[in-house]
């Protein structure tokens, strides 16, 4: 019974992140298409073999499947649950009635839309639920004051001094404490313009945070920099309707930023790949956050739910930017790719994906110390 209520407590927080986190970025996808009216003959979350489902009115089928790994919507005119375009054989047999409702009969401006509709409904979905929580329960705020400057750190080496109000991070505007810390936690050992208030005059500085390795509330380490400051008196600001949604979009976008400086530190070697995570990190985290209460778990949702948006627009066949990426390479020649280059595209698209999800696995491995535990049992 232990360990069934274990393996409970990872499994149900997982399958309600992803689900709703699938489910939300699908219905991107299946509401524009049908917007566009392309027919669409299957909405299914998760892989593998159907384990329940139904038709609606027009003839899609909504299922759940066995793996609850993802999901996807095929349209009528895709050759597979990847949106692989049919063949052009295929395509020359469609009837006249058939035309009117495939995907690959639509305009390149109908089916971009229909292919952004899904980042764009997890963007959509992290700013709502973050817009409910600044309503109800607040928004942490503390002004982007020093209070204190520790006398060893990379604050007091650059001059900065306790009262100086920041004014910018590396050409980037902030109005709270927080945004100061997140944009410098994300450049450790980098040296950036910070613009100050002090006295009424703006002064510029160049610091370099000093890099630090933390370990979360989950056991999770990061490579973090830190200036050596302290804030002052935190707040929790309760917005009203309006106000509460902007400042949930200024969140979005600040987390989207963040996010891409973070992939781009990776991808340029600065910065390590260890916290890159795949699904049993996401189990671990949707059960701890799921022990913090409501509001953790939702604000881990929205986070999961932005990174899943931005993931989906790499210019990677298979994923959403790739098509994105191919729609443009047809907008500058004026004529669709050829099939072979399409199944190449995808062929070289699969193998990045597999790639990719085996290093977040491998990840995931040696966070949950798996990796040691076998060493140890072979050694």
């Amino acid at each position: 019974m232990g360990f069934l209520g274990s393996t409970l407590g990872y499994v149900l927080p997982f399958l309600i992140v992803l689900t709703v986190l699938v489910f939300i970025h699908e219905l991107g996808h299946y509401w524009i298409a049908r917007r566009c009216g392309v027919r669409v003959e299957m909405f299914s979350i998760g892989f593998g073999p159907e384990l329940f489902g139904f038709f609606d009115k027009a003839g899609t089928r909504w299922k759940f499947s066995a793996l609850p790994l993802g999901g996807f919507v095929k349209m009528f005119g895709d050759q597979d649950v990847a949106s692989k375009p049919a063949s052009e054989e295929e395509v020359a047999h469609m009837s006249a009635e058939e035309r009117k409702v495939s995907f690959v009969h639509k305009t390149l401006a109908q089916r971009a839309a229909i292919v952004v509709a899904g980042p764009a409904a997890n963007f959509i979905f992290a700013i709502v639920a973050l817009a409910i929580l600044f309503a109800t329960v607040g928004q942490a705020f503390t002004p982007p004051v020093l209070g204190e400057v520790v006398a060893d750190g990379a604050a007091a080496a650059a001059g900065l001094q306790a009262g100086d109000r920041v004014v910018s991070v590396a050409g980037q505007g902030v109005d709270r404490f927080e945004d100061l810390s997140q944009a410098v936690r994300l450049r450790p050992d980098a040296t950036f313009p910070l613009t100050v208030l002090r006295d009424g005059k703006q002064i510029e500085v160049l610091v370099t945070p000093k890099a630090t390795e933390l370990t979360d509330n989950f056991g999770n380490k990061h490579r973090v920099g830190q200036l050596g400051v302290r804030s002052g008196q935190a707040e929790i600001v309760q917005h009203d309707p309006a106000t509460a949604v902007w400042r949930a979009t200024l969140e979005t976008a600040s987390m989207v930023r963040n996010t891409g400086v973070a992939l781009g530190q990776m991808l340029a070697g600065t910065r390590g790949t260890e916290e890159l995570g795949g699904p049993l990190r996401i189990a671990q985290m949707s059960k701890d956050f799921w022990r913090t209460g409501v509001v953790g778990f939702v604000t881990f949702m929205a986070v999961l739910s932005i990174n899943l948006g931005l993931i989906n627009l790499f210019p990677v066949p298979m994923l959403d930017g790739g098509h994105l990426m191919i729609y443009g390479i047809e907008a500058l020649r004026g004529r669709p790719l050829g099939e072979r280059a399409l199944n190449f595209s995808f062929r070289v698209g699969l193998a990045l994906v597999v790639m990719l999800g085996v290093f977040a696995l491998w990840n995931d491995l040696v966070n949950l110390k798996a990796v040691e535990y076998v060493r140890n049992l072979i050694s």
